[in-house]
């Protein structure tokens, strides 16, 4: 008796011990894991999807754990995002925040967590568990030629040591028409003619990274501390070409205390004939997109109409022809977008959201350009900013066309893989009648792809372009581009910034011996 009671014990131990593993395990297999987190509990990652579609997405687009690889967001993205949320441990891990930061405030960051530890283990759960090991390269549609005869390029004969050009422009206002460049490590701003020969220079307290050029005086945009920082380091001056044909800054600065501005632009906002200033203000942490509003007496106002951080570009241009100034501005930090605020007079502005983006586009650049010729603007738009929390090659990088439906609706048409793109100017450079596009990337593939450094799409009709490139471009990593006529024959130049820094990817080129500039000669017709 006691035999036969011990095996039918054993038989419904068994029995029950096969349902609870078959459970487990089709509970296991609801969704497809990656190799390094397959015993993730379902239950967790259910959990974790509910949790970040609440918290993640009310700051910006909800990602999905497919468009990062799984370490990117355990080591890179999450220890980020974590005290955002005020999280700042996870286990024995402290995660790097500026708490102490005192220029960003004691209420930046959440008094309290807002969920507790299992929760914010559970998001980490999703995301890590459902992410690729790896992610894909890329697909290239169409190789890029190493061939273009359309450009020439030429090198200046001055040499730089380890060059770090934050800045090149074309002056066409004055002739001859000249260059300008700014450069981070000696915090100059040098001045070279059409023949590239260098024929002035200034030195700073900062870095020049945009220059606004007006007759007889500029605005230049003095970023203070390039990498990132909460500081209010950065400032705004007149440069002003004196009588002997010198540069020189204002000493007395019209804008001080700003946090890392990009872009200053003339205009004005409010009609009242003086001249205001806009300014992008990129910051880290914070920024904002503000306008300075001019009062006389060299004295200035500000005013905010975006107090986030990430305005990088921005237009101003009268879209409704009411006779005042609007503006279009592409934030890229966190809720990555492009924005169009209309100026309703009296310095105020009503704010539309033209186009969002993921927060992992990294975002770069935008401009407006009327592609099929319909009289309305059409976005050109660039992702590849790669210098952030998942610096790994990524197949959404590259160039993006969003055609007007003349109602300020845009829709994608059109898009160009190239890894880690920086920049993109749509112009006419052949003469042809149609716009074409030069872009530069500061994180391209330098390995398998160099020839994604700077690549022409030349225009074939109907939002068809073809890709090439030119050679002597591999030889500088360009963080920043410019276009102008600058030999004065009527045909669009280019201009490249090589900005050496240490770079993610290796490249079989030092580009600190590259040359801290290239102009590319407009050969065409």
């Amino acid at each position: 008796m006691y035999k036969l009671f011990t095996s039918i014990k054993s038989k419904l131990l068994a029995i029950t011990a096969c349902v609870f593993f078959v459970t487990i395990t089709i509970s296991c297999n609801q969704y497809k894991k990656n190799s390094t987190h397959a015993n993730v509990p379902d239950e967790n990652i259910d959990d974790g999807k509910a949790l970040a579609a609440i918290h993640c997405a009310s700051c910006h687009l909800l990602p999905d754990p497919s468009v990062l690889n799984a370490a990117s967001w355990e080591k890179g993205v999450l220890p980020a995002m974590g005290p955002r949320l005020g999280i700042f441990f996870n286990g024995f891990k402290e995660y790097s925040s500026a708490k102490f930061d005192r220029n960003i405030g004691a209420s930046f960051y959440p008094s309290q967590p807002v969920i507790n530890s299992i929760q914010w283990q559970h998001i980490i759960d999703y995301y890590t568990a459902l992410a690729p090991d790896s992610l894909e390269a890329g697909k290239l549609d169409e190789p890029i030629e190493n061939n273009l005869p359309l450009f020439k390029p030429m090198l200046p004969a001055v040499q730089f040591n380890n060059p770090q050009i934050c800045f090149v422009g074309i002056d066409t206002i004055m002739w001859p028409r000249t260059l300008l460049l700014g450069d981070v490590t000696s915090s100059s701003l040098y001045r070279f003619n059409n023949h590239l020969q260098m024929t002035d220079s200034l030195h700073g307290d900062g870095a020049i990274v945009d220059i606004d050029f007006a007759e007889g005086k500029s605005m230049a945009c003095n970023v203070g501390v390039i990498v990132p920082n909460n500081g209010k380091f950065g400032s705004g001056s007149n440069l002003i070409m004196t009588a002997n044909n010198t540069l020189r800054l204002d000493t007395v600065r019209l804008f001080d205390s700003l946090q890392r501005p990009v872009q200053m632009t003339a205009t004005d906002f409010n009609i009242d004939d003086k001249e205001d200033y806009l300014v992008c203000e990129y910051g880290n942490l914070k920024g904002a997109l503000s306008w300075m509003e001019n009062k006389g007496d060299r004295k200035y106002e500000r005013h905010v109409i975006r107090e986030v951080p990430g305005a990088i570009k921005a237009y101003i241009k009268d879209y409704n022809k009411d006779g005042l100034p609007d503006i279009y501005v592409l934030f890229a930090q966190g809720d990555e977008s492009i924005f169009l605020y209309t100026n309703k007079g009296n310095g105020k502005f009503d704010e539309s959201r033209l186009l969002r983006f993921p927060p992992y586009n990294g975002s770069s650049y935008f401009e407006l350009a009327d592609f099929n010729k319909d009289g309305f603007p059409d976005i050109v738009y660039t992702c590849g900013d790669n210098a952030d929390y998942s610096a790994v090659l990524k197949p959404y990088h590259g160039v993006y066309i969003y055609l007007n439906d003349g109602a300020n609706a845009f829709t994608q048409q059109y898009f160009f893989h190239i890894n880690g793109c920086f920049k993109a100017i749509a112009r006419d450079f052949d003469n042809d009648g149609d716009l074409d596009i030069a872009t530069i990337s500061f994180f391209a593939d330098y390995k398998n792809r160099p020839e994604e450094g700077f690549v022409y799409l030349q225009n074939n009709g109907s939002l068809s372009f073809k890709p090439f490139s030119v050679p002597e471009t591999q030889s500088g990593r360009w963080l920043t581009m410019n276009a102008g006529d600058l030999d004065g024959d009527g045909k669009i130049d280019l201009v490249l910034g090589n900005f050496s820094a240490p770079i993610m990817i290796k490249s079989k080129v030092d580009f600190q011996k590259g040359p801290a500039f290239m102009v590319l000669k407009n050969m065409g017709r």
